[in-house]
Order: structure tokens, then C-alpha cells, then sequence
């Protein structure tokens, strides 16, 4: 069976497992005091071009966004993110179990505006009952989206203006970040975020690692204590060299990105193949997440010969369906689909 169900089907790209092989019997120490996690770091603070970052390693996604924004915010205090933000929709209320309330405002193509988050803090300042209610810590938006979309850094520069004029966070989801940076169409690059944002992450368990994302603190130092922090949350991997390792390898020789254009080629020979064969695209995007509506017969068909994701329901026959692909990704896979569509 041929699968395009997310980006994280395979395991680890060959180079890390490489490296795990020789580097497994040397001893370091533990909790990313090793030096394949310090030496991961300054790579990165030199592919950002920000030496003073501050950058720490989590297993996955949902502990990053966990740990940051729980680490962002004040007990009484929530985040603002768009409904379709990956918090608000797809990490189980991962959020709000630490105690934070994630407050949602409209999204277009997986984004909100500056325009909307403005107006949403304007209302809340101007309610007289402001302090019963959840006040607006941190903003969190995600880059690609949900959807797949990407901002443009016009669309970051007015969100971070709007974060300056409240004096909040601006937190930046990249799990997938490695295919926003190498969409054709992007004009978004790691320095712009290091600008922009108070705090992003490089993702790594669906660009190439085994397990892993990179979190920058671009703006200002990590919350104090934040080892202690993590480890509370139950995120603190005793074998640190675990992360240090496959970021330290992800980010030689410009492996990250290598393979990023390398996932975006392959998505761009799909859609083309989906364009020819008169295939209802749901939404437009240059990344490596391609979305299809799908008559519920055509979709019961497809997956004959092929695993795909499921993503919503627009009416109750069609269903629209994700398509994605990886690093990991070969034309053979892509032509093969072909022949099944």
C-alpha cells in the first residue's frame, strides 16, 4: 500500500541513523548537556543568524506547544490562536489541561489577521469585567498552517506589531517548518522569524527526524528555571543526545533544507498530476500538504490502493482528503499513485 498520509510515516532519515550508530557507545552526560546537543545548538543559532538565541530540544509538537505557552503565561492568563490552530483542534485540550484557555478568533486558509487579533484585544481592554475573564497572554499561530498555507512576512510584521502594542508573545508553531521555508512562493526565511518572533520551533519529527523539535527563544532568554519547567511537564529526555544528535545532523550541510526541497518537488510533481486528472483541489497551496475533495465513493476507492487522511467533511457525500509528502518521498511512490488515480 502506498501512503500519503502525513509526513511522519517513515522512520529517520539515513544520515541520523548514521550518526546514532557512531556515536552510540561514546558517554556523555544527560539532559542535553552532551556535546552533540550543544554543538546542534550553535548550528542553529548560526542558520538563524542569532547568536544570542536561547535553544532547547522537546520529543514532539504537542509537548513544545505545551511546554511554551504553559511557560508564556500567567495562571489567569490565555493564548489567542485561530479555531483551526493545531491547539485548538488537534492536541486533545493538551492546552487547557495546564490550566491556560485557548482563545479563538476567525481563521481564513488557516491564518488569522492582524485585523482580528487587534479587534479581539481591543474588546477585551474595553470590557469593564476584564479582570473575570481570561486575559490574552500569548498569541500563537502556526507556519505552514493547518491547511498548508503559509504567511507572508508582511502578514508577520503586522501580527508582531500588533503583540508589541499589548506587550504579548508572539509563539510560532513550526512543526512542518522545513516545507514553509522551501515553498517557491515564500518570502519568509529563519532570520525573519528570529525577528518576529518571541519564540518558534524547528520541527523535526515530520522534516526528516526520528523524533524531535528544536524551540528558539529568539527574542529574549527562555523563562527562568525552563529545564525545570520541561521536566515538570514530563519532557525531559534523560538521553538528551537522542535530540542533540539528529539536530546536530539535520543541520549539517544544509541537510534540513536538502531534504525540505526535496518533499516541496515531489508535492508540486502530485498536484500537477491531480490538476491533469480533474481533481477538485479544496484549497490552493505550494507546500507539502495537498488537500482533495473526494466524492465518498471515489475516496472508498482510492483507498483500495492507497493511505490517505482524512481531513473534513463539507457536505454528507464528499469528503475532503490530505494528501502529504516527506523527505522521504520518491517519484516511483508519486508515479504509482498516478496509476491508481
Amino acid at each position: 500500500m502506498l501512503s500519503f498520509a502525513s509526513d511522519y510515516v517513515e522512520g529517520a532519515h539515513p544520515a541520523i541513523l548514521q550518526r546514532f550508530i557512531e556515536t552510540n557507545l561514546v558517554k556523555q552526560a544527560g539532559y542535553g548537556s552532551d556535546e552533540y546537543t550543544a554543538s546542534a545548538r550553535e548550528k542553529i543559532k548560526a542558520a538563524c543568524g542569532c547568536p544570542h538565541a536561547d535553544v532547547w530540544f522537546l520529543t514532539g509538537g504537542t509537548q513544545a506547544n505545551q511546554v511554551v505557552i504553559d511557560s508564556l503565561l500567567h495562571s489567569y492568563e490565555g493564548v489567542v490562536a485561530a479555531v483551526t490552530g493545531h491547539i485548538a483542534a488537534h492536541e486533545a485540550g493538551a492546552i487547557e489541561f495546564t490550566g491556560h484557555k485557548v482563545l479563538t478568533i476567525p481563521q481564513y486558509a488557516g491564518k488569522m489577521t492582524a485585523a482580528d487579533l487587534k479587534a479581539y484585544l481591543v474588546t477585551y481592554h474595553a470590557d469593564e469585567s476584564a479582570e473575570h475573564m481570561v486575559r490574552p497572554g500569548a498569541v500563537y499561530i502556526s507556519h505552514p498552517t493547518e491547511y498548508g498555507t503559509l504567511y507572508t512576512k508582511a502578514e508577520l510584521v503586522a501580527i508582531r506589531a500588533v503583540c508589541d502594542e499589548y506587550e504579548i508573545p508572539l509563539f510560532l508553531d513550526g512543526a512542518r517548518l522545513g516545507y514553509g521555508l522551501a515553498a517557491p512562493d515564500t518570502d519568509v526565511t529563519l532570520h525573519d522569524l528570529c525577528d518576529l518572533c518571541d519564540v518558534f520551533y524547528i520541527g523535526g519529527t515530520k522534516v526528516g527526524a526520528l523524533c524531535g523539535e528544536a524551540v528558539v527563544f529568539s527574542r529574549r532568554k527562555a523563562p527562568k528555571h525552563f529545564l525545570s519547567i520541561i521536566k515538570q511537564h514530563g519532557a525531559l529526555v534523560a538521553k538528551g543526545r537522542l535530540l542533540g544528535i539528529q539536530f546536530d545532523t539535520l543541520f549539517t550541510d544544509d541537510l534540513y533544507m536538502t531534504i525540505s526541497r526535496h518533499a516541496i518537488r515531489m508535492a508540486q510533481l502530485m498536484r500537477s498530476i491531480f490538476r491533469e486528472k480533474g481533481y477538485e483541489f479544496f484549497m490552493e497551496t505550494t507546500t507539502n500538504q495537498i488537500f482533495i475533495t473526494l466524492t465518498d465513493e471515489r475516496k472508498a476507492e482510492l483507498e483500495k490502493g492507497c493511505v490517505l487522511s482524512f481531513w473534513e467533511k463539507p457536505d454528507p457525500h464528499h469528503t475532503v482528503v490530505r494528501f502529504a509528502t516527506s523527505w522521504a518521498t520518491t517519484e516511483e511512490d508519486i508515479r504509482a499513485l498516478e496509476a491508481i488515480l
